[in-house]
């Protein structure tokens, strides 16, 4: 199968050139990638009945599943939005929205742009932010030959990073990594 021409996103600190051509590809070529979000769905549409969310993003949507699944079991129906740098009709900097998801794409983000991503995550994210990371190996091989999942290390690492940028409102352990809900921090007044 031919490589698919992907078009510059707006901000290239969150993924270089050649990884965005290798995600479009595995996103091509593998049916399968990218179902986590399915799993998660019923938690966010809990979470978007308690907060009221009218808007929604989808940070990493991949096939846009999440959108689909929470249109068949939510009752309350937010505006999804898609944001995902490997999909061209999804890959122009995202918009903030009152809540984000970010389902099983932090460990798929390289290393040296995790700080730039988990910044703009944070600039989307207006009241509350619904995010998952698998902590050990994926099932999935890149091209090249690396573990689909390029960070794997446990929540004590990825904790600091996060509660850098938000206050952390629950965590909690799954099977195969972990969940948090978060809220953007607020100023500190004095």
């Amino acid at each position: 199968m031919a490589t698919a021409i992907i078009p510059e996103a707006a901000d290239a600190s969150v993924i270089t050139p050649a990884y965005r051509a290798m995600q479009s590809q595995l996103h091509a070529d593998n049916p399968g990638y990218g179902v986590a979000s399915l799993e998660f769905a019923p938690t966010v549409a809990t979470l978007i009945e308690h907060f009221g969310i009218e808007d929604l993003l989808d940070y990493g949507a991949g096939k846009g599943r999440l959108g689909q699944a929470l249109a068949k079991i939510g009752k309350r129906q937010p505006r999804v939005h898609h944001y995902d740098p490997a999909i061209p009709a999804w890959s122009a900097t995202p918009q903030p929205c009152e809540m984000v998801t970010c389902i099983d794409v932090l460990e798929h983000v390289e290393p040296d742009c995790l700080d730039a991503v988990l910044d703009d995550l944070k600039r989307c994210t207006l009241r509350v932010g619904f995010f998952t990371v698998h902590t050990g190996a994926a099932h999935k091989v890149l091209a090249d030959g690396r573990n689909a999942h390029l960070i794997q290390e446990p929540p004590a690492w990825w904790l600091p990073r996060l509660t850098s940028r938000f206050e952390l409102l629950k965590f909690l352990r799954i099977k195969e990594g972990f969940w948090v809900l978060v809220e953007p921090l607020r100023p500190v007044r004095r």
